[in-house]
């Protein structure tokens, strides 16, 4: 049996970045990451015993001359606003791709608010990058994420369409049309494709991968808004396709009289949890 982990598979620039700024800070004392800084259990189990400490919002008044790690999907005003009042560094690790994002969001809503208009972000309610940007505007955002919420929208007035940045483009393409068909004059609606294309560009990728392979292993975190989208490309070209977080969660049978096996993983997904898996299915051929 052949097992191949994909090349292109593993953590995006901006968490690279966040995990080497916490491991940074780390060699000068402790840190506290202000939620998991990144959605996978492992590896966040991983810097923990480094001693980084994972915190919510509510623990912040608790850290005075201490550091926090504002992790890539990034934070609202209002959470630097807190940090400042209550005495906590602030190590800033917003990957900048989110960073430019957050501005684009604020200059919309100006825009917006000059003609009576309305923001529209494709994204998951309740995701930390989504609430950084709806925070840029103190919520003043409509966030959808499926046709039917686009009943919320107001399709008499403008709209400025944007998008989290680890959104299918395919489904912000597909919403982009269903607003097109709705409003009144094609002036009306200004499309901003916010997606980032070092996340977008895997899914053309992974559907060969998953595509030229008997068994598909996609690993990543639960809480991983980017792995439920690539899982589901996955599905689509293999139904062989699994999901797992560890390799305890293998299952002998998956294997049974399979020629290759593809592992590839969310943009939270590190190298060494795959190499890991890939060594848990050789040994349970063997």
């Amino acid at each position: 049996m052949r097992v191949e982990i994909d090349e292109h598979s593993g953590f995006c620039f901006g968490v690279v970045r966040a995990i080497n700024e916490a491991e940074q800070a780390l060699q000068s004392g402790s840190v506290a990451s202000l939620g998991d800084i990144v959605h996978n259990r492992m590896e966040v189990q991983r810097l923990e015993n480094l001693g980084l400490q994972t915190i919510s919002h509510a623990d912040i008044p608790t850290l005075r001359g201490k550091r926090m790690l504002i992790r890539a999907h990034g934070e609202p005003p209002r959470t630097y606003a807190l940090a400042k009042e209550c005495g906590v560094e602030i190590i800033d690790a917003t990957c900048p791709v989110v960073a430019a994002l957050q501005r684009k969001v604020k200059e919309a809503y100006r825009k917006m608010s000059e003609v009576g208009g309305s923001v529209v972000i494709l994204g998951k309610r309740g995701h930390a990058e989504v609430v950084g940007l709806t925070g840029q505007v103190e919520e003043r955002a409509i966030v959808v994420e499926s046709e039917e919420d686009l009943e919320q929208i107001d399709f008499s007035r403008s709209i400025y369409f944007l998008s989290q940045t680890t959104q299918s483009v395919e489904k912000f393409r597909r919403l982009a049309e269903k607003m097109r068909q709705r409003v009144a004059d094609d002036s009306m609606l200004t499309v901003d494709d916010t997606i980032c294309r070092r996340v977008s560009s895997r899914e053309e990728h992974l559907r060969e991968f998953a595509s030229k392979h008997d068994v598909v292993i996609f690993v990543c975190g639960r809480k991983s808004s980017n792995g439920k989208v690539l899982y589901n490309i996955c599905q689509q070209e293999n139904e062989h396709s699994y999901n797992i977080e560890e390799a305890s969660e293998l299952q002998k049978e998956w294997f049974e009289g399979v020629e290759s096996v593809g592992i590839c993983g969310a943009t939270s997904t590190p190298k060494w949890l795959m190499e890991n898996i890939a060594e848990a299915i050789v040994s349970i051929e063997n």
